[in-house]
């Protein structure tokens, strides 16, 4: 089952993730039917695979003109193979009643296959904060044992050489992101499970998020019961401050329901007129600043009489 074909003993970073189409024409790099039932996820895989719009559409093309480009492949040492990249393709060929799949098969490491995994996906459009935080995690971790070590020379094995970068700048460079911009979003990794669905769901925003990560589990667990207490989410500055109570021992359920409740008093003092609303009250012609110079003149007129009638 094993691909035949010219291998190339690669020691560049950046030719380990060109495109794939031209990957395997580089190497000459045999593509292999081989059954869904036999390829596994990879493990630990970050990525949700979902039935969503843009998965059904996957099985339409699927359907129409089969799988373009190739997933790859590692064999398993307990039978079948484990996927490094192509999970969505997998998803989708099931959906569309396919019954294998082109395949390329690669021996790689642990670490040469985290790095490739997470690469072929890490682009992709509309990447969940949680998945870019464990991809980055993992990518981290597998570039942080290969640091500094030499080229392995064995057949068909690709291990990239560094120097002078950390590997956070690694990351930041192959993503166009700052390395402090890496580490924030490996913080992430840190909340428990429930917070971070919360970013994922924008109901808590990135950069509290990343404060939040800091606080004790027990303590984000408490955390998210004062927040449903008082219906309100941490801004950045209310997250801050947790965690520096955190920080010096402080942090107790009576405090961060007494922080959280700054956000609900706060909205109470809040009144919100959109244009939707005060449309229907004026001409069609009348501009934003027209409208709002009738305003300011109604209530003053309402005031004046306030005021007289008090006075009376």
């Amino acid at each position: 089952m094993k691909p035949s074909g010219r291998n190339l003993n690669l020691t560049s970073y950046d030719e380990i993730f060109q495109t794939e189409e031209a990957r395997i024409e580089a190497t000459q790099e045999k593509v292999i039917d081989i059954p869904l039932t036999q390829l596994h996820p990879f493990k630990n895989h970050p990525f949700k695979v979902t039935d969503d719009e843009s998965m059904l559409e996957t099985a339409e093309s699927i359907t129409k003109h089969g799988v373009l480009v190739p997933v790859i492949a590692r064999p398993r040492e307990e039978g079948g193979y484990e996927l490094i990249s192509g999970h969505r393709r997998k998803r989708a060929s099931e959906l569309a009643g396919k019954e294998t799949l082109p395949c390329i098969v690669r021996n790689l490491d642990d670490d040469a296959a985290t790095i490739i995994m997470v690469d072929s996906n890490i682009q992709r459009e509309n990447i969940l904060p949680s998945e870019r935080a464990f991809a980055y995690k993992l990518k981290l971790e597998a570039l942080d044992r290969q640091l500094g070590r030499p080229p392995k020379e064995n057949v068909g094995q690709v291990v990239p050489t560094y120097s002078g970068k950390r590997s956070t700048e690694i990351i930041g460079d192959q993503t166009g992101e700052s390395y402090k911009q890496v580490q924030r979003f490996i913080r992430l990794t840190e909340l428990v499970p429930e917070l971070l669905d919360m970013v994922d769901a924008k109901k808590i925003a990135f950069n509290p998020a990343v404060e939040l990560s800091y606080l004790m589990p027990h303590e984000q667990v408490q955390l998210m019961e004062a927040m449903d207490m008082e219906q309100a989410t941490p801004s950045l500055s209310q997250a801050q401050r947790l965690k520096k109570y955190s920080q010096d021992g402080k942090l107790t359920f009576d405090v961060m329901t007494a922080i959280m409740s700054e956000d609900k008093k706060g909205e109470l003092d809040k009144v919100t007129l959109t244009g939707e609303k005060l449309k229907k009250y004026f001409p069609k012609s009348y501009t934003p600043q027209q409208m709002e110079e009738t305003i300011i003149k109604l209530l003053e007129g309402w005031s004046r009489k306030r005021q007289q009638s008090q006075e009376r």
